[in-house]
């Protein structure tokens, strides 16, 4: 088989012995949970027979319940947009907007920035949206969440151009840390409150691993479903925030996530923050990339492998891979989506030191101090500055962020390593899916693989035009859910094929890739890197021959490997 490489308005041909796909669409009345067997046509009732034999019919429910629900929500004191990173080629009814949902705050207790300034910074380095995530706990709940709020609606007046969103980051029992948060509104603020006092792991004292502590994080997610569907808030999400860290967040934990709440738990931080946390010098000659340097404790889950609580290429291990943990979910049908962001407390050779508040008594570290002298201890950037979450949206407005999050239309990038992308598979007659989609398409017909990447044409914020040298496409089986829960491989995952990016390419480099004539059903993702650091992937190099490598403790400079990495698109043949 031959497939294209165009760029510049050139094509060159390569020999290939793999297809590849183009975006797809919705499956429209099948996916559409609240439409009863009995209205469906026979085609359409089918169509929902086939997506439940597979274990997957929460892909299109989900994107469309997410869109049903927010798309009207309105943007409060947001009034104009950015494009922010829009490849050629996107479907012309959404705009691509760059976000982080993880940012600390004065109200944490190992944070130090004012709301203001970390929203100024996140704006400066061109987020359209973001999150404000204090670690949650005791004095967060009693001081915290009403200030926080008042900050956060000062922000937003203060930076119209930018979507701030009030959330926490959530000491899930049993597990690790997520973000949880919710579409603005006048029952945001009790919301996040009760909450916090009901479900937060430190406050109720629930952090062990047990089966009494996992089951209260599962309700506190069904309490946020429910809170949406009546209408106490408009929207809520919850992500896991750097879930391999310490070993905390079982394969069986985030399934039961996704599964009590498919539409409020959507998925993961496929990059953590921290990313400057290894740059040799003064304070990281222990550190890992992203503060992943920790062993396994009691509390862990015994499975994991020694080398999942290292990073790759900045990623972490759930996600970097190739036929690991996120894989084995895509692979059972689950859309489960990743995000990066930068987990911002302090700044990498900032002059600013934590305020003299006393957190514990007060909330609040108080306004930070200007020392005069950079600090090269600290491990974080600024929001934006690294690390970004593009998220595709019908419009500029908080509830279709939300809406875009849900459906899983996002790519994430460091560095500045790309400057936009689109995908879309199409064939067998149904109409071209971008990330997160969906399509089903008939078995004897092609289906193909197009992407439009913008090649990085300005200077990161290190001062270097980073150069694309090669884009992945993985490819894996949907073969329907899984026996054991704890599960984390998919053995049928592999990388696909690999397009090198011509040394003097500039402008757009497209690739199209058909896979030909598929009968079962699979879903594709894309990973792109600046080539400097690889290695065989960790289930060897003829699953992923030239991956991530992994990130040395006290040696790792971020600018130096850089990789973008996309959501799936489902394929579905009939």
């Amino acid at each position: 088989m031959t497939h294209e490489h165009q760029h510049d308005g050139h094509s060159h041909s390569h020999p290939h012995d793999h297809d590849h796909e183009h975006p797809v669409t919705d499956t429209g009345a099948a996916v559409d949970l609240q439409i009863p067997d009995a209205e469906l046509s026979p085609g359409e009732l089918g169509r929902r027979s086939f997506l439940r034999r597979a274990g997957l019919l929460g892909v299109g429910a989900a994107a469309a319940a997410g869109m049903g629900a927010l798309g009207g929500l309105g943007t409060g004191t947001a009034q104009a947009r950015r494009p922010g990173g829009a490849g050629p080629g996107a479907p012309a009814s959404l705009m691509w907007l760059a976000g982080d949902h993880h940012i600390h705050t004065q109200y944490s207790p190992d944070a130090q920035y004012l709301v203001s300034q970390q929203v100024g910074q996140g704006a400066r380095y061109g987020l359209d949206w973001m999150v404000i995530t204090d670690h949650g706990g005791a004095a967060h709940q009693k001081f915290d969440v009403e200030v926080t709020h008042a900050d956060v609606v000062a922000a937003r007046a203060q930076n119209a151009r930018t979507l701030v969103f009030q959330g926490v980051e959530w000491n899930i029992p049993a597990a690790e840390h997520g973000t949880v948060f919710v579409a603005p509104g006048d029952g945001d603020v009790a919301l996040l409150k009760e909450f916090e006092g009901s479900y937060d792991g430190s406050v109720k004292g629930a952090t062990a691993s047990n089966a009494a502590n996992e089951a209260l994080a599962r309700d506190g997610l069904a309490f946020l479903g429910t809170a949406v569907q009546q209408g106490r808030v408009a929207d809520a999400l919850m992500l896991a925030n750097h879930p391999a860290r310490k070993g905390l967040d079982s394969p069986h934990e985030i399934r039961g996530w996704r599964d009590t709440a498919p539409t409020i738990a959507v998925g993961m931080e496929g990059a953590p923050g921290h990313q400057a946390a290894a740059i040799p010098g003064p304070g990281h000659a222990t550190n890992g990339r992203g503060y992943y340097d920790s062993s396994p404790s009691a509390d862990s889950f015994a499975a994991y492998p020694r080398e999942s609580y290292l990073t790759y290429g900045g990623f972490d291990w759930m996600t970097a891979t190739v036929g690991g943990l996120w894989d084995s979910l895509l692979a059972e049908g689950k859309p489960w989506w990743i995000t990066a962001n930068s987990d911002s407390h302090q700044v990498y050779q900032d002059t600013f030191a934590p305020g003299p508040g006393v957190h514990a008594t007060t909330g609040s570290r108080g306004a930070p101090v200007d020392t005069g002298a950079p600090i090269p201890s600290y491990g974080d950037f600024w929001p934006g500055y690294y690390s970004r979450t593009v998220v595709g949206a019908t419009d500029f407005s908080y509830g279709a962020v939300m809406a875009g999050i849900r459906a899983g239309r996002m790519y994430v990038v460091h560095g500045g390593l790309i400057g936009g992308l689109s995908a879309q598979v199409t064939g067998g007659g149904a109409a071209p899916a971008t990330l997160g989609g969906t399509t089903m398409v008939n078995g004897g017909n092609d289906v193909e693989l197009q992407v439009d990447v913008q090649l990085a044409r300005r200077p990161n914020q290190h001062g270097d035009v980073p150069r694309l040298r090669k884009v992945d496409v993985v490819v894996g089986s949907i073969t329907g859910a899984v026996g054991d829960q704890d599960s984390f491989l998919a053995p049928d995952t592999t990388v696909t094929a690999s397009y090198e990016v011509p040394a003097n390419a500039s402008g757009t480099f497209t690739i199209r890739h058909r896979f030909g004539r598929r009968r079962r059903p699979f879903y594709v993702r894309l990973r792109g890197s600046d080539g400097n650091r690889t290695a065989p992937g960790l289930l060897g190099a003829a699953v992923d021959p030239a991956g991530p490598a992994v990130d040395a403790l006290g040696n790792a400079d971020p600018w130096t490997d850089l990789w973008f990495y996309t959501n799936p698109i489902f394929v579905l043949p009939r």
